[in-house]
């Protein structure tokens, strides 16, 4: 269909340039679904932008466009609408022809390298459900950009490195419960830095006054210190809070699915950052100030246009923007990539503007995008590591299986219980997916049991019901003997719209990877889905007589494959019992 689409935008244009010369006229005009049945199925609204800069009247114009169009086989009619609209029929014949095309993607970015650096939780915390959103929104824009044929270098870009390590090293010698962090070592990791933080009672300690430290905090940064500089008791201790950190966050990227090619944490550029800072102060991009090197973002007038960007302390310490521009450099010279996607949340929306500034400043040039997301809260107000205040990620995909379990129990009963368990992992952890890629990134989620693992209305367990359901349909067509599905011919109108939907899926993923916003494909799987069930409640299937029986079991079957392949690449799996 988008294949289509491109040729009658390269027709409209050169109808217009063969009628009145090629001035002003682009090589291709734009061609867009109809919103409505009674517009068509496709519309140019060319002639309304083209009008006035060649001096004819919008109508003329569209009649030359309607007439470039018609003669193509594809075409039953054109009609002029309204001011200059150009409406497009598709032949009846063509769209059945073509019902499976919507399951060919094009490789738009074929020959393309993507870094995209998501998740990113920090060392020594447990992952809590804020972190769903970075991990499974990163995941989703993965599976799409290589479904469209990019190469895609995922990396996790963990915080393993900073001030907290200090803190945590003072909190393991004085408070470590060795039998606790046994059991459960990312936890008790978690309850020391608690405590930590609720003995030192210093003021905000960001730029390491020490008029403000308390002994405790002095202390802590005496071990950084140590750290910083290889004491090897010091460094052993950080190894081994890594080894612990991934070695749950691995326990839980397999339960939802996730993978990563690199885990490289902001350690990974430490010996980058004296370097990275000597080239930004050769190249003119920062400055001394006040002891400090900062990049200032000054306009000609020579006011602000972004607040300046911190990169090395008065102190000499540096700050997470220079382990970025480093990171960046390094991701540059390494991967040679066409785009660079950060998912991050919105709270780092100015930051990310400061540095992606300082990239274009060293002369990079491949596409820089914070892919941001809104905040995810309790109830009771914001997520709090410092306060305790969170819901842990492997609890919440616990309780989502647990949910779907029992829900599984009750209306599927004849089900093993190894059919009932597998069930109900895949449909609680879909649901939990699902619940977050439906959603606009964009927008600010309250976090809510209920409405984080809903199996009612826009949800995966209705999607993966719907896939489950036409999968007996096509099981019980072959154990009737009611044969194979065959080609699809001489739809109805409910039929037409539904292959019309099918065609849209292509549209829909090349959406999200130039957007990076999941909810798009979410959003229509959904309507997919819708199409269907009204198809399936007025047409017979499997009562029909055999040539449009084997005309409808293939849209059964192209349905089913569409729904499989768009919740796969939102990294949501299905089953074909349910």
């Amino acid at each position: 269909m988008l294949d289509l689409v491109a040729e009658f935008a390269r027709l409209a244009a050169d109808a217009v340039k063969a009628k009145y010369g090629t001035e002003g006229v682009p090589a291709e005009l734009a061609i867009v679904r109809a919103t409505k049945v009674e517009f068509g199925d496709l519309q140019c609204s060319g002639a309304l932008q083209l009008a006035k800069p060649l001096g004819q009247k919008p109508r003329d114009v569209a009649q030359v466009i309607a007439d470039g169009l018609a003669a193509h086989d594809a075409v039953a009619k054109t009609e002029i609408a309204g001011p200059g609209f150009v409406n497009l029929f598709l032949k009846d014949a063509w769209v059945a022809a073509h019902a499976a095309d919507g399951l060919a993607l094009r490789q738009i970015g074929a020959g393309q390298k993507v870094v995209l650096d998501y998740s990113s939780p920090n060392v020594a915390k447990p992952m809590h459900i804020a972190h769903i959103r970075s991990t499974i929104i990163g995941d989703a824009i993965k599976r799409v950009l290589k479904a469209v044929g990019y190469e895609v270098i995922a990396d996790n870009h963990l915080g393993d490195w900073g001030t907290q390590f200090g803190k945590l090293i003072v909190a393991w010698r004085k408070w470590l419960d060795p039998a606790a962090f046994e059991r459960s070592p990312v936890e008790e990791l978690l309850r020391l830095y608690i405590k930590f933080v609720e003995e030192d009672k210093s003021a905000d300690d960001a730029e390491g006054n020490e008029s403000d430290a308390t002994p405790l905090l002095k202390e802590a940064r005496a071990e950084l210190v140590k750290l910083q500089q290889g004491d090897a008791e010091n460094v052993a201790l950080w190894k081994r809070f890594i080894e612990v950190s991934l070695k749950e966050f691995g326990r839980i990227y397999q339960r939802l699915g996730v993978e990563f090619d690199h885990y490289y944490g902001e350690s990974h550029y430490n010996d980058l950052l004296a370097g990275t800072v000597e080239r930004l102060l050769k190249d003119g991009i920062a400055e001394e100030s006040r002891g400090a090197i900062a990049v200032f973002f000054r306009k000609p007038d020579g006011t602000d246009e972004l607040p300046p960007l911190l990169i090395r302390k008065a102190d000499g310490g540096y700050l997470y923007g220079t382990t970025d521009i480093a990171g960046l450099l390094y991701r540059v010279d390494r991967w040679n990539p066409s785009r660079i996607l950060i998912v991050t949340d919105e709270r780092q929306q100015l930051h990310f503007k400061q540095f992606f500034a300082v990239g274009r400043r060293l002369g990079i040039t491949c596409s820089l995008e914070h892919v941001w997301f809104g905040l995810m809260r309790l109830p009771e107000g914001t997520i709090s590591t410092r306060e305790g205040k969170q819901i842990g990620l492997e609890a919440l995909l616990d309780e989502a299986e647990r949910r779907a379990l029992a829900v599984a129990t009750e209306s599927s009963p004849e089900l093993s219980d190894a059919e009932r368990r597998e069930v109900a992992r895949v449909v609680g952890i879909g649901a939990v997916k699902y619940n977050d890629l439906s959603k606009d990134r964009q927008t600010l989620v309250t976090f809510t049991w209920d409405k984080a693992l809903s199996l009612q209305g826009n949800t995966a367990p209705y999607l993966q019901y719907a896939y489950a359901r036409i999968k007996s349909i096509l099981r019980k067509a072959a154990a009737d003997g009611a044969g194979e599905p065959g080609k699809v011919t001489a739809p109805t109108p409910v039929e037409r719209a539904l292959i019309m939907r099918l065609l849209g899926f292509p549209e829909a993923v090349e959406q999200v990877a130039r957007s990076a916003r999941p909810h798009v494909l979410a959003d229509y799987l959904y309507e997919l889905a819708g199409a269907f069930s009204t198809f399936y409640a007025d047409h017979p299937v499997l009562k029909a007589e055999p040539a449009v029986r084997a005309s409808r079991l293939r849209l059964c079957a192209l349905v089913a494959d569409t729904l499989q392949r768009g919740l796969a690449l939102l990294g949501i799996e299905v089953l074909e019992r349910m």
